[in-house]
């Protein structure tokens, strides 16, 4: 039995990723050159529903190209890993598992930083290329068990109802909002999902 958590606004204060790209941009200038297909892709996206979060991502992640991936994910955690929430560092297990639509390139430092094991979206550092889904909703089940074939969910935790499909699999679940802990609503279904 373990404890399975997504990331984002679950046990780290924010979205990881918009911060870390927010980040980029600040001390790459080149990085901005990316702005017009990242504001394009965001359009098709978000306000005309062309295309899948997949393809959105990748677009977005094409600044990658301008920057020193590895040292800058590292020195990134440097500034941001006082974003893990209170509650979590008190809850930590050392079996615990994160899952998450976040690039695994950018959470897999975690794995030594927080004593965790990362699962997340597979995307090339260098080039912002997918190699699979985006790990998100039901996508997470899958690799859930692709790492842990015989895995079972103690308790699950999330900021959304989005993550209801690995909820169901989990003993006992609970939504984050903030430091606060609520017992999971299966009433509440996450409406309007794209993946």
């Amino acid at each position: 039995m373990m404890n399975v958590y997504d990331f984002d606004k679950t046990i780290y204060d924010g979205d990881s990723t918009a911060h870390f790209v927010l980040w980029c941009f600040r001390r790459h200038p080149k990085t901005l050159l990316y702005l017009p297909l990242i504001g394009y892709a965001s359009l098709r996206y978000y306000a005309f529903h062309v295309g899948t979060k997949t393809e959105f991502k990748e677009k977005m992640y094409r600044f990658l190209k301008a920057i020193d991936g590895e040292k800058d994910v590292e020195r990134f955690w440097n500034e941001k890993l006082s974003g893990i929430k209170r509650f979590y560092k008190r809850i930590h297990r050392d079996d615990d598992v994160i899952i998450s639509a976040s690039p695994e390139f950018l959470l897999k430092p975690l794995e030594k930083k927080l004593n965790i094991t990362v699962i997340a979206s597979k995307v090339d550092i260098h080039t912002g290329t997918y190699d699979g889904l985006n790990c998100y909703h039901a996508e997470k089940v899958r690799r859930f068990y692709e790492s842990f074939p015989e895995g079972k969910i103690d308790v699950f935790y999330s900021d959304s109802y989005s993550d209801e499909p690995l909820a169901l699999l989990a003993d006992k679940a609970y939504i984050v909002d903030g430091e606060t802990l609520i017992g999971w609503d299966f009433t509440k279904h996450k409406s309007h999902l794209r993946t």
